[in-house]
């Protein structure tokens, strides 16, 4: 995930200051108050929980090596006591929970070192050294991790490495727990599941651009740390910003049930694909009666669709899942997974397991049910509501998944974007609608008159709706974007989801002209891993159509150290390539040598096209200047654009 870091402008700051300073409406204090009434937000156990174990907290910063601040373990210390008016007080509760951050001893050779980013890293002692279970995020995180465990525990080798799954805030520190030249002179076992390279590398380049912009929303990443801004993120407290890196798994989990020993310890590994992640496992051991959920179980609904933007889960997929995981916890006594606190007990376990699939299975069978009625996404997600039975248990609570966007995402999953009704088979776009309903109120006056109506009513979702056709309208009109900021935060601040807050505050936020501009992500440590192919499809993408005059044109991309051999040409307003021996490149088309490191800081635009194609590490056969001129048709696209206001083209 390509993440930035915030820097503001003099206007920006007062807008931060009226951000904080933003009066929380009766309506909001009355719904978070009756959450307080209907649940047991004070469950001793679940805290206990949390805490057991607890040998040491870390604090200060993490810096990178420019003195760039990658994580800070203090700027959640504000998170104790009572929820405040502008929080969830189901919310705050699991923010209090995830606020449990250092180093936790789970059972007889297992550890977790937790709050050092969004997700857990998982040490088991091995019979020569650890067994780290994920690598969190950047370097940096993993690197803090490791050196904090061996401080308290002990200085030890790694002995092995386990992936999970193919997100990145689960490998993406790799190269903080071992080096790659440690790894290629010891090798030892690094296990993940079937198709784990492939997906881990490749996730996020084609729509890269557009995730990540999502991304910074759903993940509150230019958010104040405060009571008015990010106080977590449901999974754990927010996502690390540093160096990215991968190492390729040398053992794969490729049955359904595969046993492995590992540094002495004996490992049942359980290929769940398609779940959580493309690729994913889970595991136990059952000399220590413990069982890895990965992260499909956790204390909070999952997503079936996650807000930064990606393909839709499947559901039953997912149940049969936990199903099985029902069975192959049988003689568990500890339950762990990558995300939260661990849960004791075997019945405790089984009960666990039960309500999150019973969950997922009510949304997808009631979703389902009210589609067969003829209801669309929307109409049903009004309608479903958890039996109490479940609604009483808070680990299944919508803090990063929520039952109404999961619902939206069954639908979806079956019938796609298209509700069946004929008026939305060809509909104006936003900005073209927003200008005929303008019109429609009476103009702008009206239309604001009528949204503070419905602010004063606390009718704010249908303050938004009118809001929202406002600034599309006229992005330059200050009082409708100021009042939409107002009611973003009002819904923000009764979002029982750490997500739906998110975006909301982002929202805020984006109205009152913060913009990141600093990147301070390193990615081509992952990105050197990624199939060339995916790269050049994600090229294609970004050919200016618009500015192409009907032109074809050819090029011969080699990447001298991997030797692969590309023909790229245009033709019919299209890029397509094919992939060649050297020998058999068509001679009429100049070629471009490089490395495929080269090449990548080019397409990630780390370096200029000009100093690339005049540079001693590149080669040119041919024509330079066609080779410019094939460069010169691709725009590549930002991931800074607007997002509650539409962009200028």
């Amino acid at each position: 995930m390509k993440i930035k870091v915030l820097t503001v402008s003099l206007l920006s700051v007062l807008s931060l200051n009226a951000f904080a300073e933003n009066k929380v409406e009766k309506a909001v204090i009355d719904s978070n108050a009756s959450y307080s009434s209907k649940y047991n937000l004070q469950d001793a156990d679940e805290f206990k929980n949390a805490e057991k174990g607890f040998i040491a907290k870390p604090t200060g910063q993490i810096k990178n090596e420019q003195g760039d601040v990658i994580w800070d373990f203090d700027a959640f210390n504000f998170i104790k006591g009572q929820a405040p008016d502008t929080v969830n007080p189901s919310l705050w509760r699991q923010a209090k929970l995830n606020n449990n951050v250092g180093l936790f001893k789970v059972t007889d050779r297992v550890w977790q070192v937790r709050g050092f980013d969004l997700a857990n890293m998982t040490i088991i002692q091995g019979n020569t050294g650890w067994i780290i279970v994920d690598t969190l995020t950047s370097k940096e995180t993993a690197e803090a991790a490791i050196k904090f465990a061996r401080q308290h525990l002990g200085d030890q080798k790694i002995s092995a490495i386990v992936f999970t799954h193919s997100h990145i805030d689960h490998f993406g520190g790799a190269l903080g727990v071992i080096s790659a030249e440690e790894l290629k002179q010891r090798n030892i076992p690094i296990v993940a599941p079937e198709g784990f390279m492939e997906e881990a590398t490749s996730e996020n380049i084609m729509a890269g651009p557009a995730m990540t912009r999502r991304a910074t929303y759903m993940y509150g990443t230019y958010l104040p740390k405060n009571t008015e801004g990010l106080v977590d993120n449901g999974l754990g407290k927010a996502v690390a910003v540093g160096q990215i890196g991968i190492l390729e798994p040398n053992q794969l989990i490729m049955q359904k049930e595969q046993k492995l020993n590992i540094d002495g310890l004996d490992f049942v590994f359980y290929n769940v694909p398609s779940s959580e992640a493309p690729s994913e496992l889970t595991f136990s051991i059952p000399s220590l009666k413990l069982y890895n959920g990965a992260e499909i179980l956790s204390h909070t609904l999952h997503n079936l669709y996650t807000l930064r933007g990606a393909k839709v889960r499947d559901t039953l997929k997912w149940v049969g899942y936990l199903n099985q995981a029902l069975e192959q916890t049988q003689n568990s006594e500890v339950f762990i997974a990558q995300h939260h606190w661990p849960v004791w007990g075997q019945q405790n376990i089984q009960e666990f397991i039960k309500t999150q699939r019973d969950v997922y299975k009510f949304i997808h069978d009631q979703t389902v049910r009210y589609m067969n009625s003829g209801l669309n996404g929307a109409e049903i997600a009004e309608k479903i509501k958890l039996p109490p039975e479940l609604d009483q248990k808070l680990y299944a609570h919508g803090y990063y998944g929520t039952l109404k966007h999961n619902t939206k995402a069954v639908y979806q999953y079956y019938m796609g974007w298209f509700d069946a009704n004929p008026s939305n088979l060809d509909p104006l776009s936003p900005k073209d609608a927003a200008k005929k309903y303008i019109e429609l109120a009476g103009g702008e006056a009206n239309a604001l008159k009528n949204a503070q109506q419905a602010y004063d009513k606390a009718e704010y979702r249908w303050a938004v709706e009118v809001l929202k056709h406002l600034v599309f309208n006229n992005p330059k009109n200050f009082q409708a974007k100021e009042l939409l900021a107002k009611t973003y935060r009002q819904l923000g601040y009764s979002a029982e989801a750490a997500t739906w807050r998110n975006f909301y505050l982002s929202g805020a936020q984006e109205l009152q002209g913060v913009t990141p501009v600093k990147n301070t992500s390193g990615r081509l440590g992952l990105l050197i891993h990624t199939p060339t192919e995916r790269f050049l499809e994600a090229m294609a993408t970004n050919l200016d159509v618009e500015n192409l005059k009907n032109e074809n044109q050819c090029m011969n991309l080699v990447l001298t150290d991997t030797q692969e051999n590309f023909s790229l040409r245009i033709e019919n307003s299209v890029m397509l390539f094919d992939k060649y021996d050297s020998d058999r490149l068509p001679t009429n088309c100049p070629t471009l040598k490089l490395t495929k490191l080269l090449y990548l800081k080019l397409i990630t635009g780390e370096v200029d096209a000009s100093k690339v194609l005049f540079s001693k590490d590149s080669e040119i056969k041919g024509n330079p200047l066609k080779i410019g001129k094939f460069f010169s048709l691709f725009k590549k696209s930002s991931n800074g654009f607007p997002i509650v206001t539409r962009p200028e083209n």
